[in-house]
C-alpha cells in the first residue's frame, strides 16, 4: 500500500502586469498632384500626358523631332523599328491596365520618331559569331563591350542629329554576355553587368541610351514572360522623352528653391572590399537631377560594421561639393537643403553635414528605410491606402504603396511595407517631410507609374552607383541624370 504525501502549496498574490500604452496617431496625406503642359494638374501620369502633354511642351526643352539610332544586328533593328513605329500610334490597353496613347506630334508627348538608316551601326553576322564563339565569360563580356564603343563612337561622329540609341540585343546575345563574374588577383570576385557598363561607355559620347530586348517587340518566337504592351510602352516612352531632356511632368508639393539630396555607397570596380566611395543625387524642386561622385575613404566592415558611414570631413566635403555644383547650374545657393540616407547618421557624419549646411537657411537630415515590423490594419480585404501615415511614440512611418484610391484598387501582389523614419534632425515638421517624400515617390522617369516605394532620392542610388563603379577613376562622371537611366 503506498500513500501519498500531501504538500501545501503556497499560495501568492501577483499583481497585474501592467503595460504602458503608446502614444499613436494616424492621418491621411491626399495623394500629390502633378503638373502637365500649360500646369495643368493631375496626379497619375497616365491620364495627364494624354490629356495635356508633357510638362516640358511648348518650352526649349521640348524637342518636336527626336532622332533615333540603333545598335544590333539588322533583323533584330529592323524588328525593333517596326515596334516603335507601331507604339507611336498607340497600344491600347484592358480593364487592368490603361492604353498607351501613342507618340505623335497631336497625342502622347507630342513628338515625332525619325530613324534614319544613316544612324544605324550594324552588329554583323561575322561580329556576332565571333562574341559568341568566345568561351570565356569575362573575355566574352570586354570584347563586346569594347565592340559596342565603337560603334557609339562612330554613331556619335556622323554628320546627322541623333538624340537616342536602342541597343538592340536578341536573346541568345543579351544571355550570354548581360554579366561576368569572375575573380582577380588582388581584388576578390567581381560582378559585372551589361546595362551598367554600356551606360558608363555611352556617357563618354554624350549620348543617352536604352537597351531593347528584340523578345520586347513581340515580333519573336520567344516564350519570354513579360508586362502588358501598353505598360511596357508607357515605361520606355516615358524614358525615352526624359532622355531626350524633355520633363515629363513636375512636382506640385516641393518648396522652391530646395535641394533633396540622396546619399549612398558602393564598391569601385576592383577595388578590395574595404574601399568604397560615396555618390550623392541632388534634385531640384522640378524633379531635375545632377550625380556627383564622392571620394574614396577606407570602410573595414570587420571593424567598423556592415553599414558605411562618412568621416566628418568628407561628410562636410561632400555637402559642400552639392551645393557648388547647385549653384553653378543653378546660379544662387539653395534656400533649403534635405538630406535623405537609407542608415542612420552617425554622430562624426551628422556633425560634418551640419557643418556644411551652416550657411543654408534651413535643412533636413532625413534617414528612411522600409520595415515591416510595424503595420497597419485597415477593416476590410484591402492594405494601408497609401498616404496614411502614422506615430508610435516619436518614430514615424508612411505608407508610400498601398490602396490607391484614385485607381480603387492596390495594384501589387504583395502586402505592402511602411517607410519609416528611423532619423530625423532639422527644421521641418514631421508631416511636411512625409508629405514631399510621397511626392518624391512619384518622380521615377524609368516609370510612368502614379506612385512607388522610395523616393526618387533614395530609389536610384544603387542603380547610379552600379554605373559609377564602370566610371573609371580618371574619368568625371558626366552629372546628368539621363545618363544613369
Amino acid at each position: 500500500m503506498t500513500t501519498r504525501k500531501k504538500t501545501r502549496r503556497a499560495s501568492y498574490k501577483v499583481a497585474p502586469l501592467e503595460l504602458t500604452k503608446p502614444r499613436t496617431s494616424a492621418i491621411y496625406i491626399d495623394e500629390p498632384e502633378l503638373l502637365f503642359a500649360e500646369s495643368k494638374r493631375h496626379c497619375d501620369p497616365r491620364t495627364g500626358i494624354p490629356l495635356y502633354g508633357p510638362r516640358s511642351l511648348g518650352t526649349s526643352r521640348h524637342k518636336s523631332e527626336v532622332h533615333v539610332g540603333f545598335i544590333g544586328p539588322s533583323e533584330a533593328v529592323d524588328r525593333a523599328q517596326t515596334y516603335l513605329e507601331s507604339c507611336c500610334e498607340g497600344v491600347p490597353g484592358d480593364d487592368s491596365h490603361g492604353p498607351f496613347p501613342g507618340c505623335k506630334s497631336d497625342r502622347g508627348y507630342r513628338c515625332d520618331l525619325k530613324m534614319d538608316e544613316r544612324i544605324i551601326e550594324p552588329v554583323t553576322r561575322q561580329e556576332y559569331r565571333e562574341v559568341l564563339g568566345i568561351r570565356g565569360a569575362r573575355d566574352r563580356f570586354e570584347v563586346f563591350l569594347a565592340m559596342l564603343d565603337r560603334k557609339l563612337e562612330i554613331l556619335s561622329q556622323r554628320d546627322h542629329p541623333l538624340d537616342y540609341v536602342v541597343l538592340v540585343l536578341p536573346d541568345d546575345l543579351y544571355q550570354r554576355c548581360r554579366v561576368a563574374n569572375y575573380t582577380e588577383k588582388g581584388a576578390g570576385k567581381t560582378h559585372r553587368d551589361l546595362r551598367r557598363a554600356f551606360k558608363a561607355v555611352a556617357m563618354k559620347y554624350k549620348v543617352a541610351t536604352q537597351i531593347l530586348r528584340e523578345s520586347t517587340t513581340g515580333l519573336t518566337d520567344s516564350k519570354r514572360k513579360m508586362d502588358h504592351p501598353s505598360v511596357i510602352a508607357w515605361n520606355l516612352f516615358n524614358g525615352l522623352y526624359f532622355k531626350v531632356d524633355g520633363l515629363p511632368w513636375a512636382p506640385t508639393e516641393l518648396t522652391p528653391a530646395s535641394c533633396f539630396i540622396g546619399v549612398s555607397f558602393f564598391r569601385p570596380l576592383g577595388s578590395v572590399s574595404s574601399l568604397r566611395t560615396s555618390v550623392v543625387q541632388a534634385f531640384d524642386e522640378n524633379g531635375d537631377g545632377l550625380v556627383l561622385r564622392g571620394h574614396r575613404f577606407d570602410w573595414d566592415e570587420s571593424r567598423d560594421g556592415k553599414t558605411p558611414h562618412l568621416p566628418e570631413h568628407m561628410a562636410e566635403e561632400l555637402i559642400s561639393m552639392v551645393l557648388d555644383r547647385y549653384e553653378q547650374e543653378r546660379g544662387q545657393r539653395p534656400q533649403r537643403v534635405v538630406v535623405h540616407k537609407s542608415s542612420r547618421f552617425d554622430p562624426e557624419e551628422r556633425s560634418g553635414f551640419e557643418d556644411a549646411l551652416k550657411g543654408v537657411s534651413r535643412y533636413d537630415l532625413v534617414a528612411l528605410s522600409p520595415t515591416s515590423n510595424h503595420r497597419l490594419l485597415r477593416t476590410g480585404q484591402y492594405p494601408a491606402l497609401r498616404g496614411t501615415a502614422f506615430n508610435i511614440g516619436d518614430v514615424s512611418y508612411c505608407y508610400t504603396s498601398g490602396f490607391l484610391s484614385y485607381l480603387d484598387r492596390y495594384p501589387h501582389g504583395h502586402v505592402p511595407s511602411p517607410l519609416e523614419i528611423a532619423d530625423h534632425v532639422g527644421d521641418t515638421a514631421r508631416t511636411q517631410l512625409l508629405k514631399e517624400v510621397l511626392t518624391l515617390t512619384k518622380m521615377n522617369w524609368n516609370s510612368s507609374n502614379m506612385a512607388g516605394l522610395m523616393p526618387i532620392t533614395l530609389r536610384f542610388s544603387r542603380l547610379v552607383g552600379d554605373v559609377l563603379r564602370e566610371v573609371p577613376d580618371g574619368q568625371i562622371p558626366d552629372p546628368k541624370y539621363k545618363y544613369y537611366m
